[in-house]
């Protein structure tokens, strides 16, 4: 059994009070006081996450964009500078070798952050599909990640940048001084549906940085928040988590992905996936809410009105926004439409809930 690695600020988690527990492969900070009372502050507020964790690869040169284009399903030729893409690596059985963001910084570089699971496995495969000579480097133990959550996480942050935070649209991202600290990439992007920012520093300079946010953050209530909140905020807005409701397994078009999957060009596997898009999914990945009282969990099993196995949840929690069980899951045609009445397995009980399109929140 590997031993956890740790991120950079670890024994600052430590002394905030953090539960660490191993994630990914990393000893990570789970919550700091409760998850509920850490949700409610992003979605009210401003929190900030540690996601250290992520992977971090550059791409550049010449055939940087031709790399990508190959090994990646959405279509990374309409970035211009300054912008980020939400996309998938197909394998070429099918299934997604992992969900990742892209970012362009000019037409011969750029950022590929990907789920800390996959770093090892992600970085082989893209090395492997690098015919061309683009140029990586693998910068994943050089970096940490701090994101910055929540409606008031600009005006929160504005006293610590030069930039105008307010110019950084959703899907870009800018690279400037902040808290002091020169080439600071800024991200507008997130993973709970509340606004914010994603803040990527080099590791000498994290810890000035995350001072400096709780600091800023300090009169708008700002808390550090762990990985727990992070999963029931990314569940209200039924984003994917790898491992659970994406994998080597599951087609990004039976994903519900089809948005991220441009057959304009080619890509690996385009041809198989395009006929599946052509023929329809047997099976597809679906939001629903409990009626009743209950928690879904990831493995239990999916329902119909007649206690048929119609397929199995991904993931699943109580949403502290709406004080429901809401959940993910793969169902089979025809019962993944929306308010299909289905059931939810939890022991020994067939709770009622209707399948709903996410996101279970709206802001």
């Amino acid at each position: 059994m590997s031993i956890a690695k740790k991120i950079q600020l670890h024994e600052e988690h430590i002394a905030l009070g953090a539960k660490m527990a191993p994630f990914a492969g990393f000893e990570m900070p789970v919550k700091y006081s409760s998850e509920t009372e850490e949700h409610h502050t992003v979605r009210n507020a401003v929190g900030v996450f540690d996601v250290s964790h992520m992977g971090e690869f550059f791409v550049g040169g010449p055939h940087a964009l031709e790399l990508i284009q190959k090994v990646s399903s959405n279509d990374a030729s309409v970035l211009v500078d300054g912008q980020a893409q939400y996309s998938c690596l197909p394998n070429d059985k099918g299934g997604i070798v992992d969900d990742l963001i892209i970012y362009r910084f000019h037409a011969e570089k750029y950022l590929l952050v990907v789920n800390a699971s996959n770093i090892e496995k992600d970085w082989d495969w893209i090395s492997s599909q690098n015919t061309m000579g683009a140029s990586l480097r693998n910068a994943s133990d050089d970096y940490s990640l701090f994101a910055v959550q929540g409606p008031k996480a600009i005006e929160a942050m504005q006293s610590i940048s030069p930039l105008d935070l307010s110019q950084i649209e959703f899907y870009h991202f800018a690279v400037g001084e902040f808290a002091g600290i020169q080439d600071v990439i800024i991200s507008g992007t997130g993973y709970t549906g509340s606004g914010g920012f994603e803040i990527y520093v080099k590791n000498e300079d994290a810890l000035v940085v995350w001072k400096s946010i709780l600091q800023a953050g300090k009169e708008f209530g700002i808390q550090p928040i762990g990985l727990a909140a992070r999963d029931s905020l990314r569940l209200e807005m039924g984003y994917c988590l790898y491992g659970n409701d994406i994998d080597d397994t599951t087609s990004p078009i039976e994903a519900g992905l089809g948005w991220i999957t441009k057959f304009t060009k080619d890509f690996v596997n385009a041809e198989a996936l395009k006929a599946e898009k052509e023929a329809g999914s047997k099976r597809k990945l679906c939001g629903f809410v409990l009626e009743e009282r209950g928690i879904p969990r990831h493995g239990y099993e999916i329902l119909n009105e007649d206690n048929e196995p119609i397929g199995v949840v991904t993931s699943g929690t109580q949403s502290p926004i709406l004080g429901k069980g809401i959940g993910m899951g793969y169902i089979n045609a025809p019962y993944h439409k929306k308010g299909t009445a289905i059931k939810i397995a939890i022991r020994k009980k067939q709770i009622p809930a209707t399948v709903q399109r996410p996101p279970f929140v709206t802001k």
